[in-house]
């Protein structure tokens, strides 16, 4: 698999043809000599059965407790996010993702919020120089995955369709060849529409200004993954730095198609749970500990003396260590908490060049996950008041009352209460005398 995995991101001659015959007429008239995985990616042969799979009695728990979550989402995200961030760390259960996804990114809400506005984009003619690049890229995605084996089958041209309607969207950005894989990854558990919009929240929200023609974001954040590698892997960080592999040589591959075209499949998708769930920590928490699996021994240093060597270490993680369970218990362990990660944004932020080309990069746009996400759409549901559903309550502010004249307080000093209640209430009642009263029973007294 590891062989695989790196002819995967070298992208094999073949591949890069226009005319390759992959997903050709001629191999699906033939037999059906291939069987899919549990994912859809079809393993020359025979499907391998898929080694971190829970039990079925364990899978079955955990649908069980997102069918209760998602059936009260707004509640559930007011007050037990902590539960959904425990339950996206597991991993969604494939038979939900499709609901889970759009609702942790806010896909939901832009969908409801905007009817009709996919179908319009679909329908129109998109820009001939991106259609042009975009087509050049569609066999490129997950050739051997049996949704996008045809040109014109089902995922292929569904793939069309949703980069064509990004273009059309956000025409000032376009497209970027890093979308394909991420849109294909979308496009295997959700319909197109749904999809689109899930693909809008990533590029707008949890990765703003990583898609554009400048990339500015992805600048600042190779910045401060070396950084971050230099606090908490300093002997990595300082192989790295002697044999001349910046993190722009292999960090952009890993968050912008978000791991999708550098790790096995199952990985990828429980990678995609956490990320939805957590925002962009999740991706450098992922990239500190494939760094580590790859260098983090002297002996494994000591094999790569040059740039070439290093970066086949890093594209070359035997896949033992890769299985989702195992490597994801490890990327929950890295000591990089959000606080950490906006701390060293800024000190980032403040030592780019001022007469950088382009865009400034403006972290500030990126919301960190579902409870940020869930928080804004909220608020700007209450104040627009164009989200349907439960409204947030309102709080209404009254104004202050005109001031009261004070009670004056009666003048008590020197005088006693009873004589108080007399003058104020008439003449005592009548009754037994204070001797009396003092002997008599309860039921005897008087009040």
């Amino acid at each position: 698999m590891a062989q695989a995995l790196g002819e995967d991101l070298v992208q094999p001659t073949e591949l890069q043809d226009d005319s390759s015959s992959l997903g050709s007429d001629s191999e699906l008239s033939g037999p059906p000599y291939r069987q899919a995985d549990p994912f859809g990616l079809m393993a020359g042969g025979t499907a391998k059965p898929w080694p971190g799979q829970p039990p079925a009695d364990l899978i079955r728990q955990r649908e069980m407790k997102w069918v209760e979550m998602t059936s009260h989402w707004e509640k559930t995200m007011s007050r037990r996010y902590k539960k959904v961030k425990i339950q996206c760390r597991k991993g969604i259960p494939s038979a939900l993702r499709a609901r889970c996804w759009p609702l942790l990114c806010g896909a939901h809400i832009c969908q409801e919020n905007s009817p009709g506005t996919y179908q319009e984009l679909a329908s129109a003619p998109g820009d001939p120089q991106w259609m042009e690049t975009i087509g050049r890229d569609l066999h490129r995605q997950f050739p051997l995955h049996e949704m996008f084996v045809s040109p014109q089958g089902h995922g292929q041209q569904g793939l069309l369709q949703v980069l064509k309607a990004y273009t059309l969207y956000r025409p000032e950005q376009g497209y970027c060849q890093a979308q394909g894989p991420v849109a294909a990854v979308l496009l295997m558990h959700l319909p197109p529409e749904e999809a689109f919009w899930c693909l809008v929240q990533i590029c707008e929200v949890y990765l703003p200004g990583y898609y554009g023609p400048h990339m500015e974001a992805v600048q600042l954040d190779a910045e401060v993954f070396a950084a971050l590698l230099r606090k908490l892997l300093p002997r990595v960080h300082k192989h790295l730095q002697q044999v001349g592999v910046g993190p722009l040589l292999y960090l952009p591959e890993w968050f912008l198609c978000l791991f999708a075209r550098s790790l096995p499949f199952p990985t990828v998708l429980r990678i995609w749970d956490a990320f939805l769930s957590e925002g962009a920590k999740v991706l450098f928490r992922v990239g500190l500990t494939l760094v580590r699996l790859a260098l983090g021994t002297a002996e494994q240093r000591l094999a790569c003396p040059g740039l070439l060597e290093t970066l086949g270490a890093l594209r070359t993680i035997p896949p033992t260590q890769l299985q989702e369970e195992v490597f994801m218990s490890q990327v929950h362990s890295v000591a990089l908490s959000e606080r950490d990660l906006q701390r060293e944004i800024r000190a980032q932020l403040g030592q780019l060049p001022k007469s950088a080309p382009g865009p400034p990069p403006r972290p500030q746009a990126r919301l960190a996950g579902a409870p940020a996400i869930f928080e804004a759409q909220q608020l700007a549901g209450a104040r627009g008041g164009t989200r349907p559903g439960p409204q947030v309550p309102r709080i209404v502010v009254q104004p202050p009352e005109e001031p009261r004249t004070p009670r004056r307080k009666p003048q008590t000093r020197g005088k006693t209460f009873h004589g108080l209640l007399t003058r104020a209430r008439g003449p005592p009642l009548e009754g037994p005398s204070r001797a009396h009263r003092g002997s008599a029973s309860f039921l005897d007294t008087r009040f």
